[in-house]
């Protein structure tokens, strides 16, 4: 039987928390592999954590500052002479552009490496959709996740979320919420069918778990108008009816709601709240506006209207919270669209994926201190078109 396809078996049929010694056994039987690690990247994306059972012992990995973590950016297999006698193989472990980690295989320095590359990479792919699926039975990948303990508002807030990144042929998305390990309201979300991708970039008011549960009520309100074959402006109503019902008017949330239809580029859009776009295109950034509506749930029975809106092959959009273009420097100075337009000149050349722990980066040079005051959410979105 072809190796391969005894590894990928292998996985299949492994029990949710024993993926890893699966795959390190069968890479040894098959591929003469003398260690294996797995290593998943953290919330805040700036380390790779080994996965192990707690309480973890191995030092984490930088993201930015290791040849494990350059696979991890570039996403592409990178080998490295570990020693005269051993070659590391490191692969990218990832599901459909979400990057959830680096697989580093160890193997005899025989020259026999980097033909091995393509199939190594085959078989990190098939783990990285195993893992995804053994989340639903076992904290083990979860735990490996967090550098730190994260707190309920953001374990409830992180357990919403869909990936992180995502890739088509037809567009390119990435997302990140801070701090990652105590957000509370910010929120993403995006769903794709064969021919449209809509995606919601919110905001939500208060803090802590009560935050955290207004976002939870919006989001999934809007998931099952969604789900229910509903109009982007209807589905912004009933999430509004939702929050309105169980709230009457104290707790509100901002949203900035698209339906892009994948073959021509054409897009509704539903603008209720604080949440901004800009678009970078040929070289030039600028803030795109749309008729601001109220807020979903800030009164009773808001009617919502879907404007028109047109993206084109290059485009970048960043979808921006006011946890980012308003927070204030040392002397109350806001970030504002010039310090914005800025940073997405500056990280132009990176992909969608990387885009968004860039620009955070960036604003905690300007906030001046490490903790901000609010949550900050940044989704680019890059459009390649049919």
């Amino acid at each position: 039987m072809n190796r391969f396809v005894t590894a990928e078996r292998a996985l299949r049929t492994a029990a949710s928390h024993e993926l890893l010694d699966t795959v390190r056994r069968v890479l040894a039987e098959q591929y003469g592999a003398e260690s294996v690690e797995l290593f998943m990247a953290d919330y805040g994306l700036t380390v790779l954590q080994s996965v192990t059972v707690l309480p973890h012992t191995m030092k984490p990995v930088s993201v930015h500052n290791s040849v494990v973590g350059r696979a991890f950016r570039a996403q592409e297999p990178v080998i490295e002479a570990a020693s005269a006698r051993h070659a590391q193989v490191h692969l990218p472990v990832s599901v459909r552009g979400d990057r959830l980690g680096v697989l580093s295989v160890t193997l005899p320095y025989d020259g026999q490496a980097q033909s091995l590359v393509g199939e190594l990479a085959d078989i990190a792919e098939v783990l990285g959709h195993e893992v995804i699926v053994a989340e639903r039975d076992t904290d083990i990948y979860l735990q490996a996740r967090r550098k730190d303990r994260l707190t309920l508002a953001a374990e409830m807030q992180w357990q919403l979320l869909p990936a992180r990144s995502c890739s088509r042929s037809e567009y390119e998305l990435g997302a990140q919420l801070e701090p990652a390990y105590a957000i509370f309201g910010d929120n993403f979300d995006w769903s794709a069918t064969a021919d449209h991708l809509m995606l919601y970039v919110t905001n939500g008011m208060g803090e802590g778990i009560e935050a955290s549960l207004l976002t939870n009520l919006a989001i999934n309100a809007l998931r099952n108008a969604r789900r229910a074959g509903i109009a982007l402006a209807d589905q912004a109503a009933l999430a509004d009816q939702a929050v309105y019902a169980h709230y009457q008017g104290r707790c509100y949330l901002s949203v900035l709601m698209f339906d892009f239809d994948l073959a021509t580029g054409h897009a509704t859009v539903v603008d209720a709240g604080s949440p901004q776009l800009l678009r970078l295109r040929d070289g030039k950034v600028e803030r795109v506006p749309f008729e601001a509506q109220l807020p979903l749930g800030m009164f009773e029975e808001t009617d919502y209207v879907a404007q028109d809106f047109r993206v084109e092959p290059g485009d970048r959009l960043l979808f921006v919270s006011d946890g980012v273009y308003a927070v204030g420097d040392s002397r109350g100075e806001a970030y504002g669209d010039v310090a914005l337009a800025r940073a997405i000149q500056a990280t132009r050349l990176l992909p969608a994926a990387e885009v968004p722990r860039a620009i955070l980066s960036e604003l905690t040079g300007h906030r001046g201190r490490p903790a901000p005051d609010d949550d900050a959410l940044v989704v680019c979105l890059d459009w390649h078109g049919r």
